[in-house]
């Protein structure tokens, strides 16, 4: 199994594109653990994939048929511009600016204390925000 890329990976300057992108790859080529969220349309639309295929307003199976069918990040971000919509810069500095904060004194803060708690980190003060989780799960500072 592996484990993809953090969510703070940028891909034209915006956070999480490549996280989702790596997540079908590794899910096809089936590296991906199975706890792992992809997708989440229909089942949670609060996802972090749900939302950014919503931000770019294209179909979360389109765009894994189109990153399976080859080519670097850049040009799947293309693709979703093309098919979806290209949000502006200060769209997208508003979309990292919630990514990188959600957890943190917000609606998700409970759901996140929640998740700390499940991995034995209830004290860890330096997990305060999503991505932060992700990162301390995934082994990475």
């Amino acid at each position: 199994m592996q484990f993809p890329v953090s969510d703070r990976v940028e891909t034209k300057g915006l956070v999480y594109f490549a996280r989702m992108l790596d997540k079908i790859r590794l899910r096809a080529a089936g590296e991906l653990p199975s706890d792992y969220f992809v997708g989440g349309v229909e089942e949670d639309p609060t996802l972090f994939d749900a939302r950014c295929t919503r931000f770019l307003a294209v179909d979360y199976d389109e765009l894994a048929t189109r990153t399976l069918q080859g080519g670097s990040n850049d040009d799947v971000l293309e693709w979703c511009f093309e098919h979806g919509r290209r949000p502006s810069e200060e769209e997208t500095r508003i979309w990292n600016a919630f990514l990188t904060k959600r957890g943190w004194r917000d609606e998700a803060s409970a759901d996140l204390q929640a998740a700390k708690e499940r991995n034995g980190w209830a004290n860890r003060d330096d997990i305060q925000t999503w991505m932060d989780l992700h990162d301390a799960e995934e082994g990475r500072k």
